[in-house]
């Protein structure tokens, strides 16, 4: 008598391996704009180029491998683009309004971000609300206490003055300085971009907290019942969006010396779409945190590519919304087929 192989267990080749992979669509789409540009700008491909266009990358890359988690535990925050503005916010104005080190705002910044994170998470999980209207809620509140605190301590609608203030020198050396390599510049914000990159990966393929989060955003109901902590690690999850806002507005804000109350406003939906080109899918579940850094450097390299060949910058936005809806159908295909080889 012959047993049927059970299919858990099946071998799967490594074409198949491949094609199942969710940034499999980001790899192409980066090919594709890096041969695009580099073919017409050698500008463009020089070292300097290549700095030029990972430097957007970097900050971006940094919120989108978090969103990115966020999506893959099927929530969204609306919030987050503008929390990278409360943070730089504090930092700027508690350093050079009331005197605290830069170390110390920055601190004091960070504990904010988290709570909002938090609260973000708690109220999410707590009152089964969607985290669109939740965050939605904290993105709008958070926009206006930037631009009232701000008008009422300066009268203007930006704090700046960063540079004169105690401890700048080696907090903007460690979160928004250069390092030369060949010869060339780079920002050290593209190494704390490697740096979550890495870590986020890791968690995702190699801890059980990464099991957690595609367990809660496939089927939260489901990772319940067999003991997984959704709302611990969705609370989590909007805590770790924070602490990437607060990372990168504090970059921003050593790096400018200066912030405006509007900042950060918009770019939320940027890390989203960024996220989607990595491989994530809306409805969570799946996704890869090296597909949304590369979903950023596909950003990095339109954002700069168009400047580069003398476009008109407004097509970027059409780009933009070109990869998104080519992305989204790619990711459709890709997770259909990946159903079909598990089954």
């Amino acid at each position: 008598m012959t047993l049927a192989a059970d299919e858990r267990v099946a071998p799967v080749g490594p074409a198949r391996r491949l094609l199942i992979r969710p940034e499999l669509g980001a790899v192409v789409g980066l090919v594709v704009v890096f041969a695009f540009f580099a073919v017409q700008s050698p500008v463009f491909r020089s070292p300097d180029g290549i700095a030029n266009w990972l430097d957007p990358a970097a900050t971006l890359g940094i919120m989108a491998v978090a969103v990115a988690l966020l999506m893959i535990g099927g929530e969204f925050d609306l919030s987050a683009g503008v929390l990278t503005g409360t943070s730089g916010l504090i930092l700027v104005t508690l350093a050079t309004r009331y005197g605290f080190n830069v170390w110390l705002a920055m601190l004091v910044g960070l504990v904010v971000a988290l709570g909002v994170g938090y609260a973000n998470g708690l109220i999410v999980t707590r009152t089964r609300l969607p985290s669109f209207i939740v965050t939605l809620g904290t993105f709008l509140m958070l926009q206006g206490v930037n631009l009232g605190v701000t008008k009422a301590i300066t009268g203007t609608v930006q704090v700046s003055g960063l540079r004169r203030a105690s401890g700048f020198e080696g907090a903007n050396a460690l979160l928004a300085g250069t390092i030369q390599i060949g010869g060339t510049s780079f920002r050290v914000a593209i190494l704390w971009w490697i740096l979550v990159t890495a870590v986020a990966t890791w968690v995702l393929m190699r801890s059980r907290a990464g099991n957690w989060i595609f367990a809660v955003g496939g089927n939260e109901q489901a990772a319940r019942a067999v003991g997984v902590p959704a709302a611990r690690t969705k609370i989590a999850l909007f805590m770790t969006t924070a602490f990437a806002a607060w990372l990168v507005g504090s970059i921003l804000a050593l790096r400018y010396t200066s912030v405006q109350a509007n900042i950060g406003i918009g770019q939320e939906f940027i890390y989203i779409i960024a996220a989607v080109i990595g491989g994530c899918l809306l409805t969570g579940g799946y996704g890869s945190a090296i597909g949304a850094a590369l979903g950023a450097v596909i950003f990095g390299m339109a954002d700069k590519g168009i400047v580069f060949l003398g476009w008109d910058a407004d097509w970027f936005m059409f780009f933009l919304g070109a990869m998104l809806l080519l992305a989204t159908l790619a990711n459709r295909l890709v997770r259909r087929y990946a159903e079909e080889v598990k089954h």
